[in-house]
């Protein structure tokens, strides 16, 4: 079934967080323990909380760039009704969110109009190519 299947990774996916948080909770502990044998406890602190926030910034900085989230590149225009409908989920999310369960609402109530939209998501377009 699709759900035991959406439930095992959704698991595998929590206890792994867990796992990578207690690893990093640990290696604070460890940073910090081996800084108070040279400063005192207040420097250690310091010295461990300027560390993982450098490590933080890094990351961050290296994963905007990799995903283009740096980089401000004017976006296409999206074609057709499905490409606006995920520009709208991937811009604004909740926004993309209330007219999706609108729209299942207006659906439910009206079934024959789901119909309707579903063949004007389904429909190819009227330009055909000849072949020769």
């Amino acid at each position: 079934m699709i759900g035991k299947s959406v439930v095992r990774k959704l698991s595998a996916a929590f206890v792994v967080a867990g796992c990578a948080f207690v690893a990093v909770v640990a290696l604070g502990a460890t940073v910090y323990y081996a800084l108070a044998l040279v400063l005192p406890p207040l420097g250690a602190a310091a010295v461990t909380a300027g560390l993982f926030a450098l490590i933080a910034i890094v990351v961050a900085v290296a994963f905007l760039g990799a995903a283009g989230g740096l980089a401000d590149e004017p976006e296409e225009e999206p074609e057709g009704l499905g490409a606006r409908a995920y520009t709208l989920f991937r811009q604004r999310p909740i926004l993309g969110t209330v007219a999706a369960l609108a729209g299942g609402y207006i659906f439910l109530r009206n079934p024959a109009l789901a119909t309707m939209v579903a063949a004007a998501f389904t429909e190819k377009s009227q330009s055909r190519r000849r072949r020769y």
